[in-house]
């Protein structure tokens, strides 16, 4: 503070120390209002930097949205697509196994003429032919019946020894061919599955076993592990790698080592598919140049017992003379059934095409067994036919359903009226063991 008896330097001194003060203060006063401008104009700039973020986060948001439809729209497509395919497999199958039947029931009623050494040679070729074609339509069959979200599964008691006789009598001609000793070790258990299913896998690891083993043979049998009974399949073949051992179970893998054994590397896609829907466990263990076994977990039936029918002892005695009514629209496989039933099996067919004409065919003598095929003409159906019959003969008659269609409707309602469902296409011992057990 200046005062007036200061000198002049003094007072020069004074107002300098003054002047620096107050430019201190506009200094200070300078920089905080220059903070304060940045942060304002960097609070300007992060407001817009978050602006267009945002639009750009709601632009991510609306793509993702409109991919999230297209991805509905073309699974929409992928499963009715998918149903589609269903659908015709399943209408078509009766068409193409229909002559497949025919055929099978034309060949085994050559088989039992005498023919020369030529013609059994063509017979067996084309026996062989017809076998390929099976495999394959079922094969295609199976996989779009699994792969399917609506199967549904007929798991009652199988008694293994009478798989295993079925399975003997088809892969011995076949292990036969290779010079291979195809053995079923016996066996009474008796396990719950579905019988069509469970014999679908043992046919696909008994025909790879014998396709890619050259010698020695294969054995199929039965080993009990607490409560479960282990199907068995061993092979005396090349061993599969540990690192094949993943992918053979997927569709068209086949090892290097079997490129000239005929197939379409299906079959173990089928087996795979097959267990986890039913629930069987499956596993393999395998050593190079030692072999394979294949191994499938089945739980035991509450009752483990089943008495062994005397196949060929009903053949003979049940079925000779006795009367069968045959309805099926199809011309070629009534001509089929009769061959098979009067010339082989030695029974008495009557063929008739719909419920109508079985009605008038049934006489005076009614049939003692009818065999129908489930899909007639003009919406007729083989399920018609039993039940009109029955209630004509006010009796129920013993009766066979024959289909095409893999339908769990059309089994439950063959179990509900208590008919035997079989499907095509039709294997004439097969046939005649069925309506040995039917008639006996």
């Amino acid at each position: 503070m200046l005062r007036e008896d200061d000198s002049a330097a003094r007072k020069v001194e004074k107002l300098t120390r003054i002047n620096q003060v107050l430019i201190d203060r506009i200094d200070r006063l300078e920089e905080s209002r220059g903070s304060a401008w940045s942060m304002f104009q960097a609070a300007v700039a992060l407001e817009q930097e978050v602006l267009t973020r945002t639009r750009q986060l709601e632009q991510a948001m609306a793509d993702l949205s409109q991919r999230n439809r297209e991805l509905a729209v073309a699974r929409a497509a992928a499963e009715e697509a998918n149903r589609s395919k269903t659908r015709f497999l399943r209408a078509a199958s009766h068409d193409l196994l229909q002559p497949l039947s025919a055929a099978r029931l034309f060949l085994s009623a050559l088989t039992d003429t005498p023919m020369d050494p030529q013609q059994l040679e063509l017979t067996d070729r084309l026996s062989g032919a017809f076998e390929s074609v099976e495999q394959l339509m079922h094969a295609v069959l199976d996989i779009s019946r699994l792969d399917s979200q609506r199967i549904e599964f007929n798991r009652q008691p199988v008694p293994l020894h009478d798989l295993f006789r079925k399975l003997a009598a088809e892969y011995a001609p076949l292990a036969e061919a290779k010079n291979l000793k195809l053995s079923f070790v016996q066996t009474d258990a008796v396990v719950e599955s579905d019988p069509v299913f469970l014999r679908r896998i043992a046919q696909n690891l008994i025909s790879n076993a014998i396709k890619y083993t050259s010698r020695g043979g294969v054995v199929v049998g039965v080993r009990r592990q607490r409560n479960t009974c282990w199907l068995c399949i061993y092979d005396t073949g090349a061993g599969i790698p540990a690192v094949d051992r993943n992918r053979i179970f997927e569709e068209f893998q086949r090892l290097g080592h079997d490129s000239g054994t005929p197939g379409m590397g299906l079959g173990l896609s089928i087996v795979r598919r097959a267990c986890n829907k039913l629930g069987h466990p499956i596993s393999l263990n395998s050593e190079a140049m030692r072999g394979t076994v294949f191994k499938v977990g089945l739980p035991p039936a509450e009752s483990d017992h089943c008495p062994r029918p005397a196949v060929k002892e009903l053949l003979t005695t049940t079925l000779r003379g006795r009367v069968a009514l045959i309805i099926e629209n199809d011309e070629a496989m009534r001509r089929g059934y009769e061959l098979t039933l009067q010339d082989h099996l030695g029974m008495v067919a009557r063929l008739c095409g719909s419920t109508a004409e079985a009605v008038a065919t049934m006489g005076e003598e009614p049939p003692e067994v009818i065999i129908a095929d489930y899909h007639l003409e003009n919406g007729d159906t083989g399920v018609a036919a039993i039940e009109a019959l029955r209630s004509r003969l006010n009796q129920p008659v013993p009766a066979i359903m024959v289909t095409a269609h893999r339908d769990p409707d059309i089994a439950r309602t063959c179990a509900a009226m208590g008919v035997h469902l079989m499907e095509k296409p039709l294997r004439p011992t097969e046939l005649g063991e069925t309506l040995a057990r039917v008639l006996g």
